[in-house]
């Protein structure tokens, strides 16, 4: 099983971010982080890196219900989404897989609710 849901993209990066968080939108997801990983690793290491970001999206119903279920599952919340340059005009965005993640907790009911998660961003990477 693989851990994330992905697809590529054509299309400037800063344009495939707006486009990223207008889906998880319409999915009920709001973003709570959001991590340059390439302005992180200039500052931290003085090392170059592409253009990769990593957005910390959230479903506050989802999460509500997940947490109900598990206390420990906020360990793995929120679900992230990385939007990295590929190639030139390539754009890569990619999902974590909540069933895949789940997988380490003993709880059928929490994996369920993964199945609905996983649900909202294979729409989320679809409809891009």
């Amino acid at each position: 099983m693989t851990y994330y849901i992905a697809t590529s993209l054509d299309g400037s990066f800063e344009a495939t971010i707006a486009r990223v968080e207008a889906a998880l939108k319409e999915e009920g997801f709001g973003v709570l982080t959001r991590i340059d990983v390439r302005e992180t690793m200039k500052a931290k290491l003085d090392r170059d890196f592409r253009p990769y970001v990593i957005l910390g999206a959230c479903n506050p119903t989802l999460a509500y219900e997940a947490l109900q279920l598990e206390d420990k599952v906020g360990t793995m919340l929120p679900c992230n989404v990385v939007v990295q340059q590929a190639s030139e005009g390539k754009i890569e965005v990619a999902a974590v897989d909540p069933v895949a993640s789940m997988q380490a907790i003993d709880n059928p009911q929490l994996k369920e609710a993964a199945k609905a998660v996983r649900e909202k961003l294979s729409r989320v990477i679809a409809s891009l």
